[in-house]
């Protein structure tokens, strides 16, 4: 019933909502393979993903959707957990009847597949931990909590110059004005209760001493400049999961999709085709 239900609220092609959690929650659905999800960073969305669709919808069928709070999903008013952000995704894995599926998440995206991993083992194939850390350490914690607070009060217009600095190599922001544009795009459109709301989630994150028991494959990928989540982050979660590979990625910052899009890909594709295999 609530399959059919969800199929009642498309909106074009591949275009969707649903309620899940008494939230409405935007995704697309694009090509024909096994199941992939694609997990977005804080203040961005699905389209983040734009320059993966093209390799990863010719050999998966891919999942990209609006986090809470974000995109064209709903932005419940409070603090959210990363535990409830992990919850959506299971309940439109069930909405959609998707038994297993590969994740691959950026930043947020990955601090969610990571909580998504430990409380619901067995339904991923395979998971893609990109610009991501299992903990935070206190002066982390407040500058976020300073970042909300900011927000609140003053609207996500000032945290969108400081963002692109973290998010992409000095060199790349002058290069590529047009992609900042659209970078900062996505920032001014997200909602002040989602930025907040999912800030508040990723803060709080606690992971580290649990890693060891996420049993499926696990590619960590980092960019070898990101201030962010640095590479020591990255190797702390390598070393954690047992089996995991990790790639480090040159020239790059925090959203290493974008800034170095083929060799990203690469390195996703060459982890994938390994993964589906097992």
């Amino acid at each position: 019933m609530r399959l059919e239900v969800a199929r009642a609220i498309r909106t074009t092609h591949n275009s969707l909502q649903v309620i899940v959690g008494g939230n409405s929650i935007h995704y697309e659905i694009s090509g024909s393979g096994p199941w992939l999800t694609l997990s977005h960073p804080l203040a961005c969305h699905l389209c983040v993903w734009d320059e993966q669709m093209p390799a990863l919808a010719a050999k998966f069928t891919v999942l990209r959707y609006d986090v809470r709070g974000h995109g064209d999903s709903s932005a419940p008013a409070g603090y959210y957990t990363l535990e409830q952000l992990a919850d959506d995704a299971h309940e439109l894995f069930n909405l959609l009847g998707i038994k297993r599926t590969h994740w691959v998440g950026l930043s947020m995206g990955s601090m969610i597949g990571q909580t998504f991993a430990l409380k619901y083992p067995g339904l991923l194939q395979s998971l893609t931990l990109a610009s991501t850390t299992g903990h935070y350490p206190p002066q982390t914690i407040a500058a976020l909590e300073g970042r909300i607070q900011n927000v609140t009060a003053n609207g996500l217009e000032t945290v969108v110059d400081p963002t692109l600095e973290r998010w992409f190599t000095g060199h790349y922001r002058e290069t590529h004005p047009q992609v900042m544009n659209r970078i900062a795009g996505y920032i001014r459109a997200t909602s002040i209760a989602g930025y907040a709301g999912c800030c508040h989630a990723v803060s709080r994150i606690d992971l580290t001493g649990r890693l060891k028991k996420i049993k499926c494959p696990t590619l960590v990928m980092v960019g070898a400049q990101d201030t962010g989540t640095p590479v020591a982050m990255a190797r702390t979660i390598y070393h954690e999961i047992w089996g995991a590979e990790l790639t480090i990625i040159p020239s790059a910052a925090h959203l290493l999709n974008i800034e170095r899009t083929t060799a990203f890909n690469t390195a996703l594709l060459s982890f994938l085709g390994r993964a589906s295999v097992l």
